[in-house]
This record gives structure tokens, sequence and C-alpha cells, in this order.
């Protein structure tokens, strides 16, 4: 159990990790071609939510549990 947790919290991380630094990019390009603040703060958080969502489903293990014949 705690192998597969160490896994799955590496995969979520490094998923994290690198959405992370595509979110900072885009708001490095939005600064630099001048987008609001304000709406490159709202878009940051628009993608930090989107990658939580895209992280679990991506690295969440599936139930193993049989089914009933």
């Amino acid at each position: 159990p705690y192998q597969i947790w160490r896994s799955l919290m590496s995969s979520f991380g490094l998923y994290i990790i690198g959405f992370i630094v595509l979110i900072a990019g885009l708001a490095y390009a939005a600064f630099l071609v001048g987008a609001p603040p304000v709406w490159i703060g709202v878009g940051a958080i628009v993608l930090v939510g989107i990658g939580i969502i895209t992280g679990v489903g991506k690295t969440r293990q599936k139930d193993e549990t049989q089914t009933s014949e």
C-alpha cells in the first residue's frame, strides 16, 4: 500500500509541477502581450483548477473490485 501511494503521489506531483510550469509560461506570455493582470490571475486560477482535476483523473488508481457474475 505504501509503495502504491508513493508512486501515485510521485506521478501526481510531476504532473502538477509540469502544469505549473506551463501556467507560468502562459502567464508570462500574456503579460508580454499586454493582457491586464487581473485576467492573467483569473486565467491562472482556472488553469490550476483544470490541472488538479486532470491530474487526479490521470493518476488515480482504478478500483480492483470483482464484478458479480
